[in-house]
């Protein structure tokens, strides 16, 4: 470059008769200065590499091929997971487990991490198999970690799976409208595709017994898979520990986790964007408790999201990392005769798995137990299995392995004593004296604590910066006598705004939904949302009002809300009545269900009001949204619908059922329901 800028200015010279020739003439001095300006301006304005913030992992070399890392590993068996709240990915990491059992080697895979178009791949390894445990979310959707792998299967018809073997087990929910539909597309699909089935497609049933459905399915799982490729069992039922414990006795505690997701140091030094690994630290500005009477604890938070990029939409649910009740994780110390504050790491024994470590080390036991690890919900069979081994009274031990096994007995067991008794670890340590296991084997058992959702009950055009909750406070009595708290809303009702002068915060990010309202404004809504179920419809009452004021032109908005008692439970009473009288709500239903002797619900009302509804849903293209309970509330209202659809148009059952189901096909009737 400065070769060229030399070779420019010597052009130009040109000496000057009789005169002493000047070093540079004018003409020089203006074009090298020229050049100079111009060089400096062009780096000045060149584009900067922008710095990789801290918490993006630089590009690394990790493996994308699976076949590659099972070469180079030996494995010959991959079970990936789909999998949302963990329970996916725990029985993935179960079953790659058990292939050390039959004389084989498993790997739990990511399918988000790796190339799935490599699965064309897997008959270059002998004895292959890929076994793919697929759970559901939301509306019959993929879990966020396989959208990917859905989006493939769907796009690739000319795939030739031919020489894949494989098996799924799906895992879902009755309760919901599209029961298993992840796994049973998994499946059907793979066949399609060429693939052979070795096992039938395990189904998975979370409104009745997950644990039973996968044990029973496994079962008999493994004896085909033995059969088809020849091995046989070692008939090796001893424990295998995954990960080996490091004690760290001197070591800079600015390296230890202290409850950070992902990113060390990432709650001191927040860096956008928000996601499932780099939640946000919303402050609370609003902490209130929307009932005015009654036992229960319904409640209204606040999250202030200035200044975070976190952007939202009237539907989309807000998800929060809790954490567990201290007195629990102290109890927990305690019984096991334990430093909670030892700093530890338990590293992974297999050096080739993505997955160094079961939660984020170095870090201590207190931490890992508070903020990672699942302590509350009642252990799965696995962990009972493995833990027999520490019971001294060998009738502990066998009741925990009767209760592991897949035999009537040990199911019913496991049912009435763990199950239906709500028996968490710490139940289990308190009711059985002799079990006294290693913290460390328990932690590397123990699920993963995962976040919770929650549907935004505000709208983004009225508070831009702030996102509103609406929960009911989760506490029971157990079998036992013992009070069992709900981790996340114990623990969302205990965040005042100021703690001790502090900001209470609450890690957060945002969790895009299906749940919209209809793209026209003048679209009708009909909106059911009892309870907590209101929650949306808070955000869309506030929208559909903002579109008022814009001058728009906004359609019928009906408001179908239920509750116990009119002077008791009546939650956003105000506002609700304020928006009917400002002409944004066109109409307001409520039902108080125990206000007089025969129990009314939103479904009842809904029937009153049947040729009102026919007129808005039939010709009018009214949409319709249900949130709240799925297992009773979201049947009865659709079993509702199907009636007025009988009635109203004339039609006979199986008319009304599809009639409906096209409305939810075109997007016309939408629900956000749990059980």
């Amino acid at each position: 470059m400065y070769k060229s800028c030399h070779c420019m200015t010597t052009t130009h010279t040109e000496p000057m008769a009789d005169e002493e020739e000047p070093l540079f003439s004018n003409l020089d001095i203006f074009l090298f200065s020229l050049i100079v300006g111009l060089l400096i301006y062009w780096f000045m304005s060149r584009k900067k590499p922008e710095p990789i913030p801290e918490f993006k992992k630089a590009p690394t070399t990790r493996e994308t091929s699976f076949i590659e890392k099972m070469k180079k590993t030996g494995k010959n068996i991959i079970v990936f997971y789909g999998s949302q709240t963990g329970t996916a990915e725990e029985f993935a990491n179960r079953l790659s487990k058990d292939a050390q059992r039959y004389g084989m080697k498993g790997m739990a895979a990511d399918p988000e991490e790796y190339d799935m178009g490599e699965l064309s791949r897997l008959s270059e390894i002998e004895n292959a198999l890929a076994i793919f445990c697929m759970a559901t979310y939301g509306e019959g959707d993929p879990t966020d970690n396989a959208q990917d792998f859905y989006d493939w299967l769907q796009e690739n018809d000319d795939e030739d799976l031919s020489g894949l073997n494989y098996t799924v087990f799906a895992l879902g929910n009755k309760t919901y409208e599209h029961y298993n539909a992840m796994g049973k597309y998994v499946d059907k699909r793979l066949e399609e595709l060429g693939a052979k089935r070795i096992f039938d497609l395990g189904l998975g049933d979370d409104d009745g017994n997950l644990e039973e459905d996968f044990i029973s399915w496994r079962e008999q799982f493994w004896p085909a898979v033995c059969e088809h490729f020849g091995v046989e069992a070692l008939g090796d039922e001893s424990s295998i520990r995954q990960y080996e414990l490091k004690e760290h006795t001197d070591i800079n505690m600015n390296k230890v986790y202290t409850g950070e997701i992902g990113r060390l140091k990432s709650f001191e030094v927040q860096k956008p964007p928000f996601d499932s690994k780099n939640p946000f630290l919303a402050p609370v500005t609003v902490n209130r408790r929307l009932n005015k009477g009654g036992d229960r604890h319904l409640m209204h938070l606040e999250l202030d999201i200035t200044g975070s990029k976190i952007r939202y939409e009237s539907g989309d649910h807000v998800a929060v990392f809790p954490t567990n009740d201290s007195a629990l994780v102290n109890k927990l110390g305690q019984i096991l005769g334990v430093d909670l504050d030892v700093v530890i790491s338990l590293n992974n024994l297999d050096d080739e798995s993505n997955k160094k470590h079961p939660f984020p080390c170095p870090t201590t036991y207190r931490t890992a137990l508070t903020h990672y690890l699942d302590i509350t919900h009642p252990p799965r069979t696995n962990v009972l299995y493995e833990l027999a081994q520490y019971a001294s009274d060998p009738k502990d031990q066998e009741a925990m392995r009767k209760m592991a096994s897949s035999s009537p007995e040990g199911k019913a067991l496991y049912q009435s004593w763990v199950l239906d008794a709500s028996r968490n670890i710490l139940a289990i340590l308190e009711d059985m004296p002799s079990l006294r296991p290693p913290i460390d084997h328990l932690c590397e058992l123990m699920p993963r604590l995962q976040a919770r959702y929650y549907s935004i009950a505000s709208s983004s055009k009225v508070h831009p910066n702030s996102i509103h909750i609406c929960a009911v406070v989760v506490e029971y009595k157990t079998k036992t006598g013992r009070i069992n708290k709900g981790v996340a809303t114990n623990w969302l009702k205990n965040k005042l705004v100021t703690d001790n002068g502090h900001k209470s915060t609450v890690p957060m990010y945002i969790r895009k939904s299906q749940f919209r309202l209809p793209f026209k404004a003048t679209n009708p809504v009909i909106m059911i949302g009892p309870g907590t179920g209101i929650a949306p419809f808070m955000g869309f009452i506030q929208e559909r009002g903002w579109l008022k004021q814009q001058g728009k032109e906004v359609g019928e908005t009906v408001m179908y809300f239920g509750c116990r008692h009119k002077n008791e439970d009546y939650i956003y009473q105000e506002e609700l009545e304020e928006a009917e009288r400002n002409g944004v709500l066109t109409q307001l239903k409520v039902a108080f269900s125990r206000d007089q002797e025969h129990k009314v619900y939103v479904q009842h009302l809904l029937k009153n009001n049947k040729e009102d509804l026919w007129k808005l849903i039939h010709t009018e293209n009214a949409h319709i949204y249900v949130c709240g309970d799925a297992r009773n509330m979201a049947k009865d209202v659709q079993t509702t619908f199907h009636e007025i659809a009988e009635e109203m148009g004339g039609m006979m059952r199986t008319q009304a059922t599809d009639y409906i189901k096209k409305l939810m096909t075109k997007g016309r009737y939408s629900q956000d329901v749990w059980s």
